[in-house]
């Protein structure tokens, strides 16, 4: 045998004996890492749920004033929230709690460790009704017939439908009526008393017969705030419409109705 395959020989036995050594030495490290892992997940699943960050206070905001069951609905948020932790935030139960108010669209929540959990409602707003009396049925300001809500005591102003349709939400000019209505400003809303659909566009009719027309429904909102500053300028008194179709430039023609007085 060469001298050079006596060292070679030599080598590999000491090779395989620090190779093995490497496993043996990893194995128990790896074991080692795993038990560690559970034993943190172990913790974190403990202190989650744990009194030491559980929810004492609950903001409750977005909910409009004067909304139909706003106290009720704040109150079972505000249960709801209370059985979270502020880290351990569970949405299901929020949206169960809000499940029984009709005009909430959806809910969301923000913690703020270690105590505090704010709760954002998005809500629909009633904007109209469909038919009168006990069997009105309520539509939001998104269109959407809101059929478990009762219309009792609420004045809105009405659509010209006979009868609900029986989809969830309305479409073609009954919606257009319906988004008009329902971006309406608070202070405006209590003149409203019905809208219709014909040459003009959208329009809605105030108490007294007065003619908001819109045309579209394009930028309802802008279109309002201009009836708003034609509405309250002192030294308009009578008139029989407003023109919104262009909100930059609203115009103002007939004198045949007076401005409707506070209700």
């Amino acid at each position: 045998m060469s001298a050079l395959a006596h060292a070679i020989g030599r080598f590999r036995p000491v090779g395989r004996r620090r190779s093995r050594a490497r496993r043996d030495w990893r194995r128990p490290a790896a074991i080692g890492a795993v038990v560690a892992l559970i034993l943190a997940l172990g913790y974190w699943f403990w202190i989650r749920d744990s009194g030491l960050v559980a929810v004492s206070r609950v903001k409750v905001e977005g909910i409009p004033a004067g909304s139909p069951g706003a106290a009720k609905l704040e109150h079972a948020l505000e249960k709801a929230g209370r059985q979270m932790t502020t880290l351990h935030v569970q949405p299901q139960l929020l949206e169960r709690a809000a499940s029984a108010f009709p005009l909430v669209r959806s809910v969301s929540a923000d913690p703020d460790f270690p105590h505090t959990l704010s709760v954002r409602v998005n809500e629909r707003r009633p904007a109209a009704l469909i038919g009168s009396g006990s069997r009105a049925a309520v539509v939001a300001s998104d269109g959407t017939l809101v059929r478990s809500l009762s219309s009792k005591g609420l004045k809105l102003p009405s659509l010209p439908l006979a009868k609900p349709p029986k989809r969830p939400r309305l479409v073609g000019t009954g919606l257009d009526q319906a988004l008009v209505l329902g971006a309406a400003p608070k202070a405006l809303q209590p003149y409203l008393e019905r809208s219709h659909f014909g040459a003009s566009g959208v329009v809605v009719e105030l108490r007294g017969g007065i003619e908001l027309r819109f045309g579209n429904r394009a930028g309802a909102a802008r279109k309002w705030r201009a009836a708003a500053a034609v509405i309250s300028d002192p030294s308009l008194t009578v008139l029989d419409y407003v023109d919104l179709s262009s909100p930059q430039r609203p115009a103002v023609g007939g004198a045949g109705h007076v401005l409707p007085t506070a209700p």
